[in-house]
């Protein structure tokens, strides 16, 4: 059962209740007239101490549909801890009040000390360059439904790889099924962090780094783009001089597997073409709907709702 269970990590569930939260999302697309009162009387409080605009309207109106009601805040700034309050008081005062909240917290590992004063389950929207374990969910679902299995899949991830949560939470999850390998493009100042790797030798994951996206594309089952994120950047330089590294474009995806599908976590800035959002390979405002069915699902099953 994960009634009453927080999630800040993909990895604190297993493939097993992973599957329990697919089967409801796809229960929930196929009907979802059905389950429009399920969460009447119920408040999820979105706490928000990061910009969101994709994470937060997915989270309150996957609440929304479910017959529930919202409370938070979007900005720190119009909340207590501009006062100096900690994670750990706030968690417990909302706790008071809602009855499931979803964080977005700039520093790693905000939720996780969230998780532990708090009277309600927490889910983790998000923290710095570390976890957004929401994200992994939309994505598995996505690629679940699209491709049709989430075995034996040659997965690049390309871009910011050394900041991008949503990426190290995705090759976390993705990782645990049988015959994946990943291929991972980056300039070598946004190279994946030695952890994540570390993690994918401890359990003999297939893997290969390279800065060309032109030379592996054609290899490719999925492509997940991704920003290169101008907030983790301290050298305004920095970023303007890699901002640009990679462009997905007509002739880039002319190498591409017919099959093959495009996902990005969203926001984009110009790392995809505007033509690529005609190309039926290009998935990733399939994968806006299918993050908010997840979310939709994961609520339930940790209210405890049938």
């Amino acid at each position: 059962m994960l009634k009453g269970r927080h999630l800040i990590d993909i990895m604190d569930f297993s493939t097993e209740e992973l599957d329990e939260i697919f089967e409801l999302a796809n229960e929930i697309i196929s009907g979802e007239e059905k389950f429009s009162q399920v969460c009447r009387g119920k408040l999820l409080a979105t706490l928000f101490y990061e910009p969101s605009t994709r994470t937060r309207l997915s989270f309150e109106s996957a609440m929304m549909r479910l017959g529930g009601k919202v409370i938070g805040f979007s900005d720190a700034r119009s909340s207590s801890v501009s006062k100096g309050e900690s994670i750990a008081d706030t968690i417990r005062v909302i706790g008071c009040y809602a009855d499931i909240a979803a964080m977005r917290h700039p520093k790693e590992g905000a939720p996780k000390i969230a998780s532990m004063y708090s009277p309600i389950p927490v889910i983790n929207a998000g923290d710095g360059g570390h976890q957004h374990p929401t994200q992994t969910l939309a994505d598995l679902l996505t690629i679940k439904s699209i491709k049709g299995t989430m075995f034996n899949l040659k997965i690049g991830c390309c871009g910011d790889l050394k900041f991008g949560r949503t990426v190290h939470s995705l090759i976390k999850a993705m990782s645990r099924y049988e015959g994946n390998s990943f291929t991972l493009i980056s300039p070598k100042e946004l190279k994946i962090p030695d952890y994540v790797k570390k993690e994918l030798d401890n359990k003999n994951v297939e893997y290969s780094e390279t800065s060309n996206l032109e030379n592996v594309i054609d290899s490719l089952d999925i492509l997940y783009m991704t920003r290169v994120q101008k907030e983790r950047f301290f050298n305004e330089e920095d970023y303007v001089r890699l901002k640009d590294s990679y462009i997905l474009d007509r002739e880039k995806m002319s190498r591409a597997k017919e099959d093959m599908i495009v996902l990005h976590p969203l926001p984009r800035v110009n790392e995809i073409s505007y033509e690529i959002d005609r190309d039926p390979r290009a998935c990733y405002f399939k994968q806006v709907k299918y993050g908010m069915y997840v979310r939709m699902a994961l609520m339930m099953k940790l209210l405890g709702i049938q």
